[in-house]
């Protein structure tokens, strides 16, 4: 029995007094439908999401656009972040793939605007923040 199904054991017998064979493998089942309800395509997604908000220069550029609630030039964008035009391109196009911003062409200029999944999440983490406070 591996060192996490032995500490589970422990608890369980600590929770419901004595801990049977079929207690732990119940439990340990559910624990495996709880994971496998996760879904792995699921999970991916959701990291390719934090891993993108998890720089300054991008965090920073989804909550300007989400404050500024209208579309955005990359040349306004560059004036807010102090990166090079390549860097600045970079970052879009990984706030682009993660579903965080959407942008266009107009003409000779390129135009980003933040995602209602960005919206979404610079909403909660900011009611996280203010609750803790």
């Amino acid at each position: 029995m591996g060192q996490a199904t032995e500490r589970l054991r422990r608890y369980l017998d600590d929770e419901i007094g004595e801990c049977r064979n079929e207690d732990l493998e119940r439990r340990l089942e559910e624990l495996s439908t709880l994971e496998a309800g996760l879904g792995t395509a699921q999970a991916e997604a959701e990291l390719d999401v934090l891993s993108a908000l998890a720089n300054e220069t991008r965090y920073t550029l989804v909550r300007v656009l989400v404050a500024a609630g209208e579309e955005l030039c990359v040349c306004e964008l560059n004036a807010v972040v102090d990166v090079t035009e390549s860097g600045l391109s970079h970052a879009c196009s990984t706030l682009v793939d993660a579903g965080l911003l959407e942008g266009r062409k107009d003409g000779r200029w390129k135009k980003y605007r933040a995602t209602n999944r960005a919206v979404a999440l610079v909403t909660v983490l900011e009611g996280s923040v203010d609750a803790d406070e």
